[in-house]
């Protein structure tokens, strides 16, 4: 396995760390302080920062005004951007667009990339994959979706109830996923639609609150209700819909990886400087060995989940579907990074709880982290299938 990252794509990640230090992080801290929410036109003022100083939309084509990185190129650069919850923003790597800019590019037809995909790109519009319902329906368990699409004539009607549809408060277009065939397993029974916002049919009933302060974008609760669409609004074919759910899925649980440890990695930065500062007992907290395993605890913890990645994207760029790497790193990284946030508050203290530093913001966030994109338990179930199938039937005298 091959994990040097090329010369051009370090100077990438060391201009995009730069580009936080000077524009994005400023930005963060100003509105830590003032208690204010990240709005549009904060927003939109870091992206034409981001445009001009050529750092834009990794993953896309250079024709796009992107940088047209693969996946393994992006680990170090999205690292970097996820240094600040506002720096994928900026930069347009930020879930889930990025992901959504992915499945596009992969399934999208030319009338669905021109339309969909790349002002998506440009950062002219903003989207939502629209797929987690409430109980008792597909959360977890994906295979449990309710949703339903129903051909009459030459179009779809969808009907069904939606939420935590990420980005839903101001997505120009929502991706939805639903049930086509119920005879069929759902594997084989449901399809992906692209559905323009003005579309009759979407009612958008409420921003879900969350853990946290607010995201931008918001978490919608959405009702489908007899939402006509074309048969040219399919992505893919039809029947496709969990197979290209699975290939957008899998690199983007990867990317969330990324960016949780791009926050992890500057926590034990300002936690190690807070320690090395700040003196008692007779000397510097870093000098206190209890201190000390909790930032070497840390530290260990990044460098294997950042090898845990570096794997995953490797087999993703050989066209592997790494289903059981992904899950492995997805774990291993999320349950990590909540840890080593943990260990910096405590060892910042006070400081660490109040909002003059953004540890607590970050730790209040990345909660949710074991949950999105598979859950711990979800993704173990995983690895001990994986596990069962290879080892249970072994001969059991060796």
């Amino acid at each position: 396995m091959e994990f040097t990252i090329p010369r051009h794509v370090q100077t990438i990640a060391h201009r995009v760390r730069q580009f936080l230090d000077d524009e994005v992080i400023p930005v963060e801290t100003e509105l830590l302080r003032t208690g204010r929410d990240l709005n549009n036109d904060i927003l939109q003022d870091l992206r034409v920062k981001a445009k001009a100083a050529e750092l834009w939309a990794p993953t896309m084509p250079k024709a796009w005004g992107g940088m047209g990185l693969n996946i393994q190129e992006i680990v170090p650069v999205f690292e970097a951007a996820g240094r600040s919850l506002l720096g994928p923003l900026a930069t347009h790597c930020a879930s889930p667009d990025e992901g959504n800019m992915h499945l596009l590019h992969n399934w999208a037809d030319e009338e669905q990339t021109e339309r969909y995909l790349a002002p998506l790109a440009k950062g002219e519009t903003f989207s939502s994959f629209s797929m987690t319902e409430p109980a008792p329906g597909a959360g977890s368990d994906p295979r449990m979706i309710l949703t339903r699409a129903e051909r009459d004539g030459g179009d779809w009607v969808i009907n069904g109830h939606k939420w935590l549809s990420t980005n839903g408060e101001i997505a120009d277009f929502f991706i939805i996923m639903a049930v086509t065939n119920p005879d069929l397993h759902p594997y084989q029974g449901c399809t992906q639609f692209l559905a323009p916002r003005e579309t009759p049919g979407i009612h958008i009933l409420r921003d879900v609150p969350v853990m946290g302060a607010k995201d931008f974008g918001g978490h919608v609760e959405i009702r489908y209700e007899n939402l006509r669409l074309p048969h040219s609004a399919i992505l893919g074919e039809e029947g496709q819909g969990f197979m290209l759910a699975q290939s957008r899925l899998a690199p983007a649980r990867l990317t969330h990886c990324m960016r949780w440890t791009g926050i992890a990695q500057r926590a034990l930065e300002i936690a190690t400087e807070y320690a090395t500062t700040r003196e008692a007992f007779g000397g510097p907290l870093s000098a206190k060995q209890s201190l000390q395993w909790m930032l070497a605890d840390s530290e260990m913890e990044l460098k294997m989940g950042r090898l845990l990645i570096h794997e995953a994207a490797w087999l993703l760029a050989q066209g592997e579907q790494a289903r059981v790497e992904t899950s492995i790193a997805k774990v291993q990284v999320a349950e990590a990074v909540c840890r080593v946030l943990d260990r910096c508050i405590q060892i910042c203290g006070g400081r660490g709880i109040s909002r003059d530093l953004p540890l607590s913001t970050w730790y209040e966030k990345a909660r949710a982290f074991r949950i999105y994109d598979g859950a711990s338990e979800v993704h173990r179930m995983v690895v001990a299938r994986d596990v069962i199938k290879r080892y249970g039937g072994m001969d059991k005298s060796r």
